[in-house]
């Protein structure tokens, strides 16, 4: 009998900015992307989405594509400033269109839509007040929501809030890496807050809009295991867990932030910018969590600073193109840990992918041995949680077709489809045929093809 319940949703994922294109066009206005990507030295080669997979145009085709997959479920994003363009106010109902007809187009073909409202391109005329580190922005966002869900209320399968707020909070206003490119130590926590805050509007706006589908976010989590079994590498583990996994499960499934945390933060904020209520608001039920997976940590405690910092390697040998660890069973040890220590809500792989250096050979065959790998090794991970009693739901492979990967520009490629940016040409690599005889077959064949291609298929 297969792990995979007959239900299973297997699906993959894009975002707006990083396909879609059409950056100026039928009313959209910048985000905080459009403006980071125009600051000097910031992306690989001076890349940006101005144009990316040009999908605002192939709409169609792309969803074509999805059903030629076999997708059961597409997750996509929509853009606040597509919608709203100075964030606030006016809405753009040509933008409202562009989604109305991907949720249309998903349903014809019979994928279910998961929408994601929040992909990290904020409005820059909101940054421009503030951003996530205004309380307001909270209010602005619960506002766009509500226009989202009245256009489409009765059709979407899965309302997703807001995608990976520690990455909004700390690669982008701790460490400067993404947009808006603030380094800030005591504005990234209250940047998590106030999307824990906004999520807490959209769950309520949505249910007041009495929306079909089911309600959720998608957090980035981390597998951290101490280097050593020395004091100091298991209090850096556990710092570094409170940092990326606790600052945001506590509050979603308990209702406040670690007590830890906070003392790691007093020497720079008070979390004064907590109120009354925000807690209650934000760990209100959803329907289901959403789970982002991408790294598995070794982590030490740095020497220059061992109260305070953290170094951390990935485990084993083996590396992405993006320098990150091959490690599926870190989602296993996930996965297990949020059904034994938060909640049993059901749960959905919402991310999950590697990027490669694909390149179409002579043959016109790209043969992308080591996606199939690094995506076997994880279906296999949610398998033996299946196993264990873990509700998985559903895995989102990331992503559909190649994308603009942020800092890295289009120096990396995660799709399983590739495109030929100069022709937006696209082609089916050897992973996305793979992924086609895994969805056919709800799971059973995530080893078969590998044999002959020389890759042993590795357990969880």
């Amino acid at each position: 009998m297969n792990a995979f319940p007959q239900n299973f949703l297997w699906g993959a994922s894009t975002a707006a900015y990083q396909v879609e294109g059409a950056a100026a066009e039928d009313g959209r206005g910048p985000s905080i992307w459009d403006s980071f990507v125009r600051q000097p030295g910031k992306i690989v080669r001076g890349d940006t989405g101005d144009v990316a997979g040009d999908q605002y145009h192939r709409l169609e085709s792309d969803l074509d594509l999805a059903a030629e997959l076999g997708l059961k479920l597409h997750r996509f994003s929509v853009s606040w400033s597509r919608v709203v363009p100075d964030g606030k106010g006016t809405v753009n109902e040509r933008g409202l269109d562009y989604y109305e007809r991907m949720v249309d187009g998903l349903l014809v073909r019979g994928i279910e839509p998961m929408l994601t409202l929040y992909h990290w391109d904020l409005p820059q005329a909101l940054q421009d007040e503030g951003g996530w580190g205004s309380r307001a922005t909270t209010d602005y966002f619960a506002d766009y929501v509500t226009a989202v869900a009245e256009r489409m209320r009765d059709r979407v399968a899965f309302w997703n809030t807001i995608n990976e707020p520690w990455c909004v909070a700390f690669v982008g206003h701790r460490d400067g890496i993404h947009a808006p490119g603030v380094s800030d130590e005591a504005l990234a926590p209250r940047v998590i807050h106030h999307q824990l805050l906004a999520h807490a509007r959209a769950n309520e706006r949505l249910r007041a809009e009495s929306v079909a589908g089911r309600i959720g976010l998608a957090l980035n989590l981390v597998s951290e295991i101490p280097a050593t079994n020395s004091p100091a590498d298991i209090a850096a583990t556990r710092r570094q867990d409170g940092l990326e996994n606790r600052l945001l499960l506590d509050p979603l499934f308990r209702g406040s932030y670690p007590d830890d945390v906070l003392r790691f933060y007093e020497p720079v904020t008070d979390f004064g910018f907590v109120r009354d209520g925000d807690l209650a608001a934000i760990s209100r039920p959803i329907d289901f969590l959403g789970v982002n997976f991408y790294e598995q940590h070794l982590t030490r405690a740095d020497p220059t600073d061992p109260e305070r910092k953290a170094l951390f390697t990935y485990p084993g040998e083996r590396r992405t193109a993006m320098n990150v660890g091959f490690n599926p069973e870190g989602l296993l040890d996930v996965l297990t840990r949020v059904r034994r220590e938060y909640t049993d809500l059901p749960l959905l792989i919402t991310e999950n992918g590697v990027a490669c250096f694909d390149y179409v050979d002579p043959s016109g065959r790209i043969r992308d041995q080591e996606r199939i790998e690094f995506l076997g090794g994880h279906i296999a991970a949610i398998r033996e949680a299946i196993a264990r009693g873990v509700d998985v739901r559903g895995y989102i492979a990331w992503s559909m077709i190649d994308t603009f990967e942020w800092q890295a520009g289009y120096s990396r490629r995660y799709g399983l489809i590739h495109i030929d940016y100069a022709t937006q040409r696209r082609t089916f690599k050897d992973s996305a045929r793979w992924y086609q005889r895994v969805i056919a077959t709800n799971g059973e064949s995530i080893g078969a093809g590998l044999e002959e291609q020389g890759v042993t298929m590795p357990t969880a």
